[in-house]
C-alpha cells in the first residue's frame, strides 16, 4: 500500500497523460498543479481553515491537498462536482486515500448548491470549474465567505486570463475584498474578504 504523496503523484501522471490525448473537454482532468496544491495546503495551514468549499472536483486530485491539510486544523472539505463520471473517480480515491471521513461529496450543480449554503460559511473556498459561470455565481461566493476573513483561491488567472477578466473585475471592484494574482501553475487570483 503507498502512501498519500504516492497517491497524488500517480493521480497527477494520470491526469496529464489523460489530457494530452483526451480531446473532449469534459473527459479530461484538467487537475491542478503539484506546486498549486501545494499553495491550497500551506493557505490551510496558514489560515487555519476549517470549513473548506472546492468547486469543481475532477478527478480528486485538488481535493486530497486540501482534505490533508485540513486534517491537521480538525476541518472539513465539502467539494462540488457535476460530472457523474469524475465525481465517481474522486470517491474512489478518497477511499484510497483513507480521507473520506474528512472530505463530503456533492453532486450536482454549483450555482444551486451555493444558493443554499449558510452565510459566512467557507473559511477558504477553491474554484476550479466552469469559468463561463463564475461572474453569475460571484453573488453567492460572496455571500458564503466569511466576513473578515473568508479567503477565495480561483485557478487558472493567467492560463485564461481573458476568460476570467469579467469576474475577476467583479471582485476587483468590490470594496470588501483585497485581491492578488499569484504566479503559481497556472495562475492563482486570490481574493480576501476583509469587511462586509
Amino acid at each position: 500500500m503507498g502512501t498519500l504523496q504516492d497517491l497524488k503523484q500517480e493521480l497527477s501522471r494520470f491526469g496529464a497523460n489523460n489530457d494530452a490525448v483526451e480531446t473532449a473537454r469534459d473527459k479530461r482532468m484538467l487537475n491542478i498543479t503539484p506546486e498549486t496544491g501545494e499553495l491550497l495546503a500551506l493557505l490551510v495551514h496558514a489560515t487555519r481553515a476549517r470549513q473548506v468549499l472546492e468547486v469543481g472536483t475532477s478527478n480528486g486530485y485538488s481535493t486530497l491537498w486540501l482534505a490533508e491539510a485540513v486534517i491537521a486544523v480538525g476541518g472539513h472539505v465539502i467539494t462540488l462536482e457535476h460530472a457523474e463520471d469524475k465525481a465517481a473517480l474522486a470517491a474512489a480515491n478518497f477511499v484510497r486515500a483513507g480521507l473520506q471521513a474528512h472530505i463530503t461529496q456533492v453532486l450536482g450543480d454549483a450555482g444551486t448548491w451555493l444558493e443554499t449554503a449558510d452565510d459566512g460559511s467557507v473559511d477558504l473556498l477553491f474554484l476550479d470549474s466552469d469559468r463561463s459561470a463564475y461572474a453569475w455565481w460571484w453573488p453567492q461566493l460572496r455571500r458564503v465567505l466569511k466576513r473578515g476573513t473568508g479567503l477565495m483561491v480561483v485557478d487558472n488567472a493567467t492560463s485564461h486570463a481573458t476568460e476570467m477578466a469579467d469576474f475577476m473585475q467583479a471582485v476587483r471592484a468590490d470594496m470588501s475584498f483585497r485581491c492578488s494574482e499569484v504566479p503559481v501553475g497556472n495562475g492563482q487570483f486570490m481574493a480576501v474578504r476583509v469587511a462586509d
